[in-house]
């Protein structure tokens, strides 16, 4: 009896071992062969599995390390993929003394090679658009059972109102009317927190479009009938923070997976001022608390000074770049996150994608600081972060200060913008500078008014110099709001994403007379802009304010546009022979905005705050 004992006790106590040893999830869920970097880190997670020793047996693939980390539910597995590996599917086995678990574990080959995925660039125009707040395309989606409780409520402006990538896929149509070239949509992976965090900034699952805008493979589907329309797509990541209900915190891996962890019982959160990095007198307390803060106390800050948090982010920027085929990374909150990991994230992407593009947002107004920020710039060096393209707040302060000004010859109104422009010898490449008048994170340009010509005038601005410009979405139909209300207030739902809407803003027929002179005016510029060389690729001759009104040029292969726009509310004249360089013998041109023909004499005639396109 007491053998049968020993026997049952021995089975029971191998079963439950065995039962221990587990894979839940792999990260990345599959990989691609021809990738430049041979090196492949999986990270497996399961209970137990920080136990096991792990083999691996397939032509081309060898192991190259295993690390164990502080949880024992998790077992990163470094493999080195040969050059010439094939696509197919490894079985990699995972041994804890007398037991064993296999997994299979698929290389797939690229759909194209990393030199032809084709970035963003100034000859593009982005429109940036919340998937939560743009179309409902799928109701089925809204409520997901299982998830952390929120609700779907769309008379309250912060929770989630039902949007999702099929309402977006819907009308695509749309955007190609308005004649935009890039869609950029914040975040769309997983944010599995407690009051459902519409806006994607809470990540939980760096591998998974969130359930309640769809699945990975309708992303995808999206992306695929996007660029069928010649729409690019450009990807909201965050590599500086995460979301709080993230399994990483639930179960931290180690302690050094994130900046300042012990976050129950002594929060750190960042400063929000980003001056430490460039300033020479910087104080070590100033730089830790900025960089290694918090951002809220939902969003626990990664460590990516840890090498395996860093390339655990790397390779899934290039997962979804492989998977997704997305055109384009916008990188939340770059400056929070350690610069030389950044500048190293930066430069592995450029090799590997020679002619791909990404956007940090550094929210800084100084020239100077935007550009200390951009690829090869001398302000930085010896550092160089590695990164192609910054975003303009400068402008976007300039602008929003000058449109309740008029402008006069010393920095009021658009002279401000002209200021603006004067510091672009800082930049490296001013042309892969991103400009915008407002976005998410903003009051909209509007505010709470309807001046729109004076959002006409900002936008021929936006769109015509030397810059990639972002509009944000709802501008083209005079969508307002202020932040002071909230931010769901500069977040509204689109008119007529929704099938219980009362008016539709996504139909000529269903936009009020005045909407519909803004859709047209946007429709008109961003079409004539698409392929314009003389835009894109353009040099710039700017002049001082006269009389009220800022010119400037634009000039490429013997073609030239010149943009005049009065920044005063009252008529103005202004002499042209202040231009004479740029006019020559032109006796007259034609304005793209309204069709018409410009004569030029000895001077001008301006209605107030009107806006000129001229091409001479």
């Amino acid at each position: 009896m007491k053998k049968v004992f020993l026997i049952l006790g021995t089975l029971l106590l191998s079963l439950s071992t065995y039962a221990a040893m587990n894979v839940n999830k792999i990260d990345p869920p599959f990989w691609y062969t021809g990738m430049q970097n041979p090196e492949l880190q999986l990270m497996v997670y399961g209970e137990g599995i920080g136990n096991a020793s792990v083999s691996v047996n397939y032509p081309g693939v060898s192991l190259s390390s295993t690390v164990k980390l502080e949880s024992n539910n998790y077992l990163l597995v470094y493999l080195k993929l040969d050059k010439d590996v094939k696509p197919g599917k490894i079985n990699l086995t995972f041994t804890e003394g007398k037991k064993k678990l296999v997994k299979e574990y698929e290389l797939k080959a690229r759909n194209k090679k990393g030199c032809e995925h084709k970035g963003f660039d100034s000859s593009d125009a982005l429109y940036l658009l919340m998937p939560d707040r743009f179309a409902n395309g799928n109701p089925d989606n809204d409520q997901i059972a299982g998830m952390a409780e929120y609700k779907v409520d769309r008379n309250d402006p912060n929770a989630r109102h039902g949007g999702d990538l099929a309402g977006i896929e819907q009308h695509l149509d749309y955007f190609s009317d308005l004649g935009v070239t890039a869609l950029w949509f914040t975040p769309v992976l997983e944010n599995n927190m407690t009051g459902g965090s519409y806006h994607g900034y809470a990540t939980t699952d760096y591998y998974k479009v969130d359930p309640r805008f769809g699945t990975n493979e309708e992303y995808k589907q999206l992306i695929e009938k996007a660029h069928a329309r010649s729409i690019k797509i450009v990807m909201d990541m965050i590599f500086n923070h995460c979301g709080v209900e993230h399994v990483w915190i639930k179960d931290m891996p180690s302690k050094d997976w994130f900046n300042n962890p012990d976050h129950e019982n002594s929060f750190v959160q960042t400063s929000f001022k980003l001056t430490p990095h460039v300033d020479p007198y910087t104080s070590r307390y100033d730089f830790d608390q900025m960089n290694d803060g918090w951002f809220v106390t939902a969003m626990p800050d990664l460590n990516q000074k840890n090498p395996h948090v860093y390339r655990y982010l790397v390779q899934n920027s290039f997962w979804w770049i492989e998977f997704a085929n997305i055109d384009g990374i916008r990188m939340d909150t770059y400056p929070y996150a350690d610069y030389d990991a950044m500048s190293n994230w930066m430069k592995e992407l450029n090799e590997e994608y020679p002619n791909y593009n990404t956007v940090g947002e550094t929210w800084v107004t100084e020239p100077a600081y935007t550009a200390w920020w951009q690829k090869d710039s001398k302000l930085s060096a010896p550092k160089n972060s590695n990164l192609k393209t910054v975003m303009d707040f400068s402008f976007f302060d300039k602008i929003n200060i000058a449109k309740n000004e008029q402008t006069e010859t010393w920095f009021k109104g658009l002279d401000r913008v002209y200021n603006n422009f004067v510091y672009d010898f800082l930049y490296p490449n001013p042309a892969s500078v991103l400009a915008f008048i407002e976005n998410h994170d903003t009051d909209r340009f509007l505010g709470e008014g309807d001046n729109l010509p004076m959002l006409k005038q900002a936008s021929t601005l936006l769109l015509t110099t030397r810059r990639i410009p972002q509009l944000y979405y709802g501008t083209e139909i005079m969508m307002n709001g202020v932040k002071s209300k909230s931010d769901g207030y500069v977040r509204k739902d689109f008119p007529g994403g929704w099938a219980d809407d009362a008016t539709t803003a996504l139909t000529t027929t269903g936009r009020t007379k005045i909407q519909n002179e803004c859709y047209n005016f946007y429709k008109t510029i961003l079409n004539w802009r698409k392929g314009n060389d003389v835009i894109a690729k353009g040099s710039m001759v700017q002049f001082m304010v006269q009389n009220g009104v800022y010119a400037y040029a634009r000039l490429h292969e013997g073609k030239t546009v010149f943009v005049m726009l009065n920044g005063t509310d009252a008529e103005t004249t202004v002499p042209l022979k202040f231009y004479k360089e740029i006019l020559k013998e032109c006796k007259q041109g034609k304005d793209i905005l309204s069709g018409k023909t410009i004569a030029f004499g000895e001077e001008l005639k301006m209605a107030p705050r009107e806006s000129l396109v001229i091409e001479l």
